[in-house]
């Protein structure tokens, strides 16, 4: 190669990193920025977040993006195998950009509105797959393999660090205006599209083949009905504090268990399968994905439970107004952020050496360990102690995410690049998703044993009617959790509902309005769930440090894409 054309092969990798690494941190940021923005959201639109009847509004806002991102992105990849990976990326700008637009210009109110949000939000969460499925293919394509964990670490950590800013980015905004919350996005897509259009070339192999409707069909309807069962299953169904005695959770679990049954099966038969099986015979693709799923479990569930931690029980503890909590927790878990910023593409630069194996499982040491000191902390923690924990965590996830990424996409061959990062994606999508509904179920079933006794007891010795105190404490303590990431106040907001506050004695009501009263209430009780939930995030890490751990030495696949039954290729035992 001569020097200019090496000059012009380096100019567009950096090209390529920079534009699919704004994709993805846009792609990653969105979505979070509506969690902390919530309250602000269904302010401007005059709806009751805290209703029984709206919970299902507030769920399907923080839950629908992940849900379409974890069903489409394997769909979408193995579509830019098929048509050109920066063709499907393109689209995906334009697409994410244009909903964007569409969600800033709601002409609705109340529950109207809220439905026009989650309509669009899944449309976003369309174009959003369509470039974090392509995004790792472009860059393997772009980067030669003795650079690929840099450039991957790099576009890697946008996206995680992109989850966790969105959660300061959406309290600046909210404040400003809560149709901001989707307005920063248009300048960034609109220059992103034209950028990518005029600047990324297919530099990968294309590899027409036909589509596998039936194998797009079984997975698509399987996999959503698994993750809306769960979904459900964390929503009040009649009298119960949670949608597991509902006949229809279980009806879609095992409808959807079938239909990934079927569609393993359509997969093994179909000359040009959507869902590429023979990559598991790879072990650094098995492996790493293994890794991918049980991480993006436990940093899912961590995300939230931090959350509602800070934001239902220490910030108010410490002085915080509940309406200024959502920033605050934002600004409070900026030293998870910056773990990850820093370890990853510093840990991606030296995979590219050293190899995956060992900074991977280390990694996830330093992940697991977090955990366990997490449990050793009160709810009333020192700061100081739970920031270096969280900056332990974020180092943890920013060593093994970089060069996890690389060794899954370095040991495929080029022509499944596309559909093994879309595969790669739907763990890592999956597990969030999956993570919501298990932890918060774990959460909800502590709390529910012992909440409303201690709610009915606290009211009553304040002055509240016998009656309502019931009434308040049979909510669903899923309302409870929701008041903590909304930053409300829900025995404020509950009694000011049914106009119960204005009645009690002038002491009654400050004490049940102010800081203190329901953080103290609920400290025990989260406390219990929280130990639970950090300890089987604890064992997740652990499983994730041993499937790293067998990953086998550095493996990278040979370059001219021969099949994958070649003998070169390192196969699990």
């Amino acid at each position: 190669m001569t020097g200019g054309a090496a000059r012009t092969t380096d100019r567009y990798r950096w090209v390529a990193l920079s534009n699919t690494t704004a994709a993805v941190f846009m792609s990653a940021l969105d979505g979070s920025i509506v969690i902390i923005a919530l309250p602000a959201i269904f302010r401007g639109i005059h709806l009751d977040p805290l209703s029984p009847g709206n919970i299902f509004y507030l769920l399907w806002m923080i839950m629908g993006y992940r849900l379409v991102q974890a069903v489409l992105v394997v769909t979408l990849g193995r579509l830019g195998d098929m048509y050109g990976r920066v063709r499907i990326y393109n689209a995906g700008f334009a697409v994410f950009t244009a909903s964007s637009v569409l969600l800033s210009f709601d002409p609705f109110v109340a529950r109207g509105a809220a439905l026009w949000l989650i309509g669009w939000r899944v449309l976003q969460a369309f174009g959003g797959s369509m470039l974090t499925a392509n995004s790792a293919a472009i860059l393997t394509d772009a980067f030669p393999a003795d650079r690929r964990g840099f450039a991957l670490g790099v576009n890697q950590v946008a996206a995680i660090a992109g989850q966790f800013i969105g959660l300061v980015a959406g309290g600046v905004l909210a404040a400003l205006d809560w149709r901001a919350v989707f307005w920063v996005n248009v300048p960034v897509g609109i220059y992103g599209t034209v950028w990518a259009y005029h600047k990324l070339r297919e530099t990968g192999e294309r590899h027409r083949a036909r589509i596998d409707w039936w194998g797009n069909a079984t997975f698509a309807l399987g996999l959503g009905a698994v993750l809306v069962a769960l979904t459900q299953g964390i929503q009040p169904y009649g009298h119960d504090t949670m949608g597991w005695a509902n006949p229809a959770v279980y009806g879609l679990l095992i409808a959807g268990v079938l239909l990934l049954v079927v569609f393993v099966v359509i997969e093994s038969k179909v000359a040009d399968p959507m869902f590429q099986l023979s990559l598991f015979r790879i072990r650094a693709f098995t492996a790493g994905n293994v890794a991918g799923l049980t991480v993006a479990i436990a940093r899912g569930g961590l995300q939230f439970m931090l959350i509602i931690w800070l934001q239902g029980i220490w910030l108010p503890l410490h002085g915080y107004s509940y309406a200024d909590t959502p920033f605050w927790a934002g600004i409070f878990l900026l030293p998870l952020t910056a773990g990850i910023l820093v370890a990853g593409p510093v840990s991606g630069a030296l995979s590219d050496r050293f190899g995956a194996r060992g900074f991977a499982t280390s990694g996830m040491v330093v992940f697991g360990a977090s955990f366990i000191g997490m449990l050793l902390l009160p709810v009333d923690f020192s700061y100081w102690a739970f920031a270096l924990l969280s900056l332990a965590n974020g180092i943890g996830g920013g060593m093994f995410a970089a060069p996890n990424s690389a060794s899954i996409m370095s040991s495929v061959p080029a022509r499944h690049r596309g559909a093994a990062s879309g595969m790669r994606s739907t763990y890592q999508n999956s597990g969030t998703a999956l993570s919501i509904g298990v932890f918060f179920t774990l959460m909800i079933a502590g709390l529910a044993g012992t909440l409303p006794q201690a709610l009915t007891r606290g009211l009553t010795l304040h002055g509240v009617p016998t009656a309502v105190a019931h009434q308040i404490a049979s909510l669903p303590p899923v309302a409870s959790l929701f008041a903590a990431v909304l930053g409300v106040n829900p025995v404020q907001h509950l009694l000011s509902a049914n106009g119960v506050l204005a009645t009690l004695p002038e002491a009654g009501r400050r004490v049940l309005t102010g800081r203190i009263f329901f953080p103290e209430l609920i400290s025990a009780p989260f406390h219990h769930g929280l130990i639970v939930v950090f300890s089987v995030a604890a064992g997740l890490a652990a499983i994730a440090a041993i499937a790293s751990l067998l990953r086998g030495g550095r493996y990278v696949h040979p370059e001219a894409g021969q099949a994958l039954h070649d003998e070169s290729v390192t196969r699990i035992p």
